[in-house]
């Protein structure tokens, strides 16, 4: 398999050709940029967070068996992105569409309250890892592949970037991570970004495994975390 760190620009027109735009993952949507914009309301967040608490839990921190992902820590650009892309139908989530519409938790205000909420929620310390550990050969496989393939977006610990949209990778749950990472790669995410997409097209299954099982176990700086596994949101005592 033939990897590169940068895309090829014959890939990337190809898929400008389907997208219409090699950025139309990022085209400007009135709600994303309202809500960017606004001064987020932390009490009313928490009052909007009690619709995303049914899946995510009260923490964030969703279930290691990756029905649902880890959301405490996230960048706010990165969950008000996500969450318009569901409202506005780029993105396929028919679990998370009914609770993601206006009429259950309010237009872009409540967007930015709850978003900049979810964003302050310390990570779970324990979050779903892979099944090889560190030092192991798939391990060092991992590594080489994130190394070549992941760190020009994601960053050399998985720390994404706000600004670019980019989303935080480290103290993700390893089942979540794969089934997304296959999706993007087979063309079932609409809302990729293209660049990824053109990336990873070349991933075979064993390459996706041992890239994944790597990010997973990135450690996330400790202030980042919650102070154990056991850790309770007080807002919902």
């Amino acid at each position: 398999m033939k990897k590169r760190s940068i895309v090829s620009i014959t890939g990337l027109a190809a898929v400008m050709l389907v997208s219409g735009s090699a950025f139309a993952w990022l085209e400007k949507t009135g709600e994303r940029d309202e809500a960017l914009s606004l001064k987020p309301n932390r009490e009313n967040g928490i009052e909007v967070y009690e619709v995303c608490a049914a899946c995510h839990l009260t923490e964030g921190w969703g279930t290691k068996d990756g029905t649902f992902p880890q959301i405490a820590g996230q960048h706010q650009t990165v969950l008000v992105k996500q969450l318009a892309d569901i409202r506005e139908g780029n993105r396929d989530n028919p679990t998370m569409y009914p609770f993601a519409k206006p009429e259950s938790i309010g237009g872009p205000q409540a967007m930015a309250d709850v978003t900049h909420y979810i964003s302050q929620l310390p990570m779970n310390p324990d979050n779903g890892k892979g099944p090889w550990e560190p030092g192991t050969p798939e391990w060092e496989r991992g590594k080489k592949l994130f190394e070549e393939n992941c760190v020009k977006c994601h960053g050399e610990h998985g720390e994404g970037s706000a600004e670019k949209f980019y989303p935080k990778i480290q103290g993700q749950h390893y089942l979540y991570m794969l089934r997304q990472f296959e999706w993007i790669r087979d063309g079932k995410r609409r809302n990729a970004n293209p660049e990824m997409v053109e990336q990873i097209k070349n991933f075979t299954d064993e390459d996706m495994k041992h890239v994944i099982n790597y990010v997973s176990w990135i450690k996330v700086p400790k202030e980042d975390l919650a102070p154990s596994k056991d850790w309770t949101n007080p807002d919902f005592d």
